[in-house]
């Protein structure tokens, strides 16, 4: 898990640079775009499209262009088609890479993916590449003054979660991919406030770097982030607290 908490650390910390309204609701509108089509225009029927557009609302984004994206998904308005996409690549070090995408053209966005990687010491490589090294997991993230453990353990694990690790301000709570909402509406039944959840890649074990690898890495994962094709990006490495703060 602390792979993954040290990069949503490094998200946070260079956030004030990343906040670019129009990215972010591009990036919205082909999640909205894709729940749709994947399981129909009803939120009340789609856990996805329910979460897409709570987390559009929390943008401040417009109910016409909501509504709008959805009706795109699902055929009642005309659009190019958004499909979602998986690419793996390789970074310094041996690290692996996962990056999670929805696209109107693939062709356009694997040109531009590979050359992200290339340019920063990395490689964009084939099914299987990197995929082996991850397991699939839902995972969910609280404030931590919302819960304490005995509360995550009656109410995230009584409900199903795997686990929960404390990150410092916040609790992730882990969970099988197909209890993700199962465990979400324990918590929601037991008033507990969700700060963000998704269904995402988790290394099964990490590769610690450091200096020049750290930095280069950490560049390549921002660059990878900040496409208007990407939704998410999973890697393997791990960065020490005392480089990490030297970086950011």
């Amino acid at each position: 898990m602390s792979g993954h908490s040290k990069w949503a650390t490094i998200k946070r910390a260079k956030g004030a640079t990343d906040a670019k309204r129009a990215k972010i609701f591009t990036k919205l509108i082909k999640e909205l775009n894709v729940a749709a089509r994947m399981g129909g225009g009803d939120p009340a029927n789609n856990a996805r499209l329910r979460k897409a557009i709570s987390e559009a609302k929390a943008k401040s984004m417009p109910g016409d262009t909501i509504k709008n994206a959805v009706k795109r998904g699902t055929g009642e308005m005309e659009g190019q088609a958004i499909e979602e996409v998986v690419y793996e690549g390789t970074g310094p070090n041996g690290t692996l890479f996962l990056v999670e995408g929805a696209t109107d053209n693939r062709n356009r966005t694997v040109a531009e993916i590979r050359k992200i990687f290339e340019k920063n010491n990395g490689n964009l490589g084939g099914a299987g590449v990197a995929l082996w090294a991850f397991d699939r997991k839902g995972l969910i993230t609280l404030e931590k003054a919302v819960a304490n453990e005995d509360q995550l353990m009656e109410i995230a694990v009584g409900g199903g979660a795997e686990d929960y690790t404390d990150e410092g301000e916040t609790w992730t709570v882990t969970t099988p991919p197909e209890a993700l909402q199962v465990v979400l509406d324990a918590l929601e039944a037991g008033k507990l406030a969700v700060k963000a959840s998704q269904l995402a890649f988790i290394p099964k074990n990490k590769k610690l770097v450091s200096g020049r690898d750290a930095e280069v890495l950490i560049n390549l994962a921002e660059i990878l982030d900040d496409h208007d094709d990407v939704a998410h990006v999973y890697s393997d490495f791990d960065i020490s607290d005392e480089d990490l703060a030297k970086i950011t």
